[in-house]
């Protein structure tokens, strides 16, 4: 049996893999017997803390979230991940009346996922490969390194005493590895909640029994753009100007943009409900050229249903997958409203987002001087890769390279797993 689990702490949700028996040795399926189950018998936890003021507790992944939509009073915490790299880790949030530093908050979290881990294996873990994107933080090294040690301290702090860390697209990779019977140049898009990562690998049979990969790895890119960035841009296009996005005052200015910024945006929806943003929203309505919308998103933010609207919002990216247009029963609002999305917009308010991940691409090809046509497999992986619009649009990059779907919420927890064995035995 390994050792060590690897962990895939993400953005929207978070998974353990740990291979209990010899590589090699899995039951046919091959690496989804390595996913612990986290909650509910599923081995997906989404990555989301309730604080439930009304009776006291914490609740995590999805009864976290039925107890906020169920309408209890509380905080509820998402996107935690994104916090690393940033100027907000070393802040604090306010939880029923006292302050909770957001350090102690993703230890909280984590150590809830290792210990559901452990539950599920019937040992514990001490040693612990982590899932990391390619890039915290774009352009600023500095931020980036600073992401991974913060998160090495908070797993350490809940009793990992060994961590290490594997780029999460070469952690898919190492997953697709082990079902593929020849050698493969392959491009993984892993397409996360919080960021999209490319690697560019030489993988085979042979290949998987080297312990150092090295130079299997052609070349790494990525942007600081995922799941998260497209709920956060159909909210800004559709369901934002329902509460008074790009309205004017009396003077003929903007309503502040920041109000919206904030709502739509997973990891910064909290700001919204401060004492200091409260009392300037007010004067805003008096201000107002269309003081009706203000005082619907005066309802919203005192009601503290933000996360509820951005929950819709990611409803709604999720239908437009599948189909044309999606209505959405904004029943929360005051009034209510339906809100009928299109894809056809919802593509022209994201395009800069997938124009990002086209030239990462491109930029990595280059930068390993391999042709597209070099491109054996383009393996999608992450909850995210499922958007229509940014997977033809990176499949048309590499058009002779056929296109394989992995597990979008397991290949990272899976793969890291396999990488924990190498590293840890």
């Amino acid at each position: 049996m390994a050792i060590a689990c690897g962990v895939d702490f993400g953005t929207s949700n978070s998974t353990v893999g740990w291979i209990g028996s010899r590589p090699g040795m899995q039951p046919p399926g091959g690496l989804a017997s390595a996913l612990l189950t986290l909650e509910d018998g599923k081995p997906t936890l989404p990555s989301v803390v309730f604080f439930n003021a009304e009776d006291e507790e914490v609740s995590y992944g999805r009864a976290a979230l039925a107890g906020y939509l169920a309408g209890y009073e509380g905080r509820l915490m998402r996107s935690l991940k994104s916090l690393l790299g940033t100027s907000l880790i070393d802040g604090q949030t306010e939880v029923a009346g006292r302050s909770l530093p957001f350090r102690m908050l993703l230890a909280q979290f984590i150590g809830e996922v290792k210990r559901r881990a452990e539950t599920a294996a019937g040992r514990e873990f001490t040693s612990a490969v982590f899932g990391r994107p390619v890039y915290f933080i774009d352009d600023n090294a500095a931020a980036d390194q600073l992401a991974e040690d913060t998160l090495a301290e908070v797993a350490r702090s809940v009793g990992f005493q060994h961590v290490a860390f594997q780029y999460e697209p070469i952690a898919a990779a190492f997953d697709y590895e082990s079902h593929i019977s020849q050698e493969e140049l392959v491009l993984i898009a892993d397409i996360g909640g919080g960021t999209s990562d490319f690697s560019l690998v030489r993988l085979s049979p042979q290949r998987a029994l080297k312990a150092d990969r090295r130079d299997d790895i052609l070349a790494t890119g990525g942007v600081h753009i995922g799941g998260t960035d497209f709920d956060k841009y159909l909210s800004l296009d559709a369901a934002m100007p329902l509460l008074g996005y790009k309205t004017l005052l009396r003077n003929n200015s903007e309503i502040p943009s920041s109000y919206y910024f904030n709502l739509a945006t997973w990891h910064t929806i909290n700001q919204a409900y401060t004492r200091k943003a409260a009392a300037q929203l007010e004067d805003l309505v008096r201000d107002a050229q269309e003081p009706a919308k203000l005082v619907r998103l005066q309802n919203l933010i005192e009601d503290r249903s933000g996360h509820w609207l951005a929950m819709k919002m990611e409803e709604g990216k999720i239908a437009l997958s599948d189909a044309a247009t999606a209505t959405l029963d904004l029943d929360r609002l005051s009034p209510p409203d339906l809100l009928t999305l299109q894809r056809d917009r919802f593509e022209a308010a994201t395009g800069h987002l997938v124009l990002s991940c086209e030239q990462a691409v491109t930029k990595m090809l280059a930068e390993a001087g391999v042709g597209a046509d070099a491109v054996d497999t383009v393996f999608f992986t992450g909850g995210s890769s499922g958007v229509p619009m940014l997977r033809q649009r990176l499949g048309a990059l590499l058009p002779k390279a056929r296109k394989v779907e992995g597990d979008l919420f397991g290949s990272i927890g899976a793969g890291l797993a396999l990488d924990a064995v190498r590293k840890f035995g």
